[in-house]
């Protein structure tokens, strides 16, 4: 097999030399196993050993670690939005460091990034007896916020507090984070390893094709769709409009869509849309509502509104804040049907915060649990400045610098958007 590509090499910390607490039959994992990226491709067109070269590090227990266990100190951190699953993955990480590698001596940074600033709160001592119902509620036991101190004082923290890992649990905002305190680690020729699992209710994470809480998501939004449904065909020219979650991709859109099978139009950021054209929103609606009498839409929250000029505004992670497209679709659909004199119900519906504050259901409780025992594996053999994928249904390795500056979309001529197109007609 040829060499693989750097793009996806894994950083470690040093030699492993301490035997694995966990038993053989754990089935060790070597760090030449690999999971391929792309499985499918024409054998007349590319050369397999390319295909092969693009490979992911498996994840999963290594025979020797780098951290000796009765001496390693752990710390974990939240942040950013809300996401159904938190607490699961913060109970899986603590339960799998202290049952399973016997680490005693865990903490718990409060309050994001902040909490590890020279202001922040208190550290918590963790332990499964204090986790062991946390799975069952949404939020964050350890609370979370936006933004961060300077990555200097947070590493002074992280050293003066003798923490050997650190596992961030966050989105894009949270691992650019995360990378950064990476290079200050390295620049101070210091052994922490940091360890992220990506945390994204959009599932926009590239190199994961799943992150955690979006299986919930898709079915709360869908009880919304259904909602705003029952809602339309309750009422002459009913229109319901749900606006959900998906500042740059639309995967809870479309798949909510997918799974209510009621949707009539599903407004995506990656797709543009027009309103008033010919062909645009406001005339083909006028038309459904007259054959039908009633139409549900669906518009994710970063769907054709993009910048305005001067009026762009970033929140403490340094993310746009974007108009509120929900509000403007109600504002123009209403008073388009007034103008030509077209008698219209329309019911409004953000479920945004309810469902990023939802608990998790049973596939992503388990999906949880299982991304966090695989971060306690990669950090315990002294591997750092990676975040735990998924990909081909198997748990991977993916190098922070391998996320710069990307973002998983959906792809306008893919599979997702035509059956999206096929079941809204």
């Amino acid at each position: 097999m040829n060499e693989v590509n750097e793009f996806f090499k894994i950083k470690g910390l040093g030699k492993a030399r301490f035997e694995s607490p966990l038993p053989e039959k754990q089935g060790f994992v070597s760090d030449d196993e690999k999971v391929i990226r792309n499985i499918r491709f024409n054998v007349k067109k590319v050369d397999p050993k390319n295909i092969l070269r693009e490979a992911f590090e498996k994840s999963g227990p290594r025979k020797l670690l780098y951290f000796k266990p009765n001496i390693t100190k752990a710390a974990i951190v939240t942040c950013g939005g809300l996401c159904p699953g938190l607490n699961a993955v913060i109970r899986g990480l603590v339960r799998q460091l202290w049952n399973r590698y016997e680490v005693k001596n865990i903490v718990g940074i409060q309050f994001g990034y902040h909490g590890l600033g020279n202001q922040g709160e208190r550290f918590i001592n963790l332990h499964p007896a204090l986790v062991e119902d946390i799975h069952q509620s949404g939020g964050t036991f350890l609370g979370s916020s936006r933004g961060a101190p300077p990555v200097s004082e947070m590493v002074d923290n992280l050293i003066s507090n003798n923490i050997n890992i650190l596992f961030t649990i966050g989105g894009d905002g949270t691992m650019r984070g995360a990378f950064e305190i990476v290079k200050e680690i390295e620049k101070r020729g210091v052994k922490i390893s940091v360890v992220g699992i990506p945390k994204t209710i959009d599932n926009d994470v590239p190199y994961v094709m799943k992150s955690f809480g979006f299986e919930t998501a898709v079915e709360k939004a869908s009880e919304a769709i259904l909602a705003a449904h029952e809602e339309a065909r309750g009422h002459y020219n009913g229109v319901g409009l749900v606006k959900l979650m998906g500042r740059h991709t639309g995967f809870i859109a479309a798949t909510s869509t997918l799974a209510t099978g009621v949707v009539n139009y599903c407004l995506v950021p990656e797709i543009p849309f027009e309103l008033n054209a010919p062909d645009g929103l406001l005339k083909s609606l006028t038309q459904r509502v007259s054959d039908k009498r009633h139409a549900v839409i669906v518009v994710a929250e970063g769907s054709g509104m993009g910048r305005i000029p001067g009026e762009e505004k970033k929140d403490p992670s340094g993310n746009l804040v974007l108009p509120d497209i929900g509000i403007y679709l109600k504002e123009k659909i209403n008073h388009y049907f007034k103008e030509i004199k077209t008698k219209l119900s329309l019911k409004y519906i953000d479920p945004s915060y309810i469902i990023r504050s939802s608990p998790p259901n049973s596939f992503d409780k388990v999906f949880c649990n299982r991304m966090a025992q695989n971060a306690v594996h990669a950090a315990m053999a002294g591997k750092t400045s990676l975040l735990i994928g998924n990909w081909h249904e198997l748990m991977t390795h993916v190098p922070f610098e391998a996320l710069s500056g990307k973002t998983k979309s959906i792809n306008p001529q893919g599979t997702l958007w035509f059956n999206v197109l096929e079941s809204t007609s």
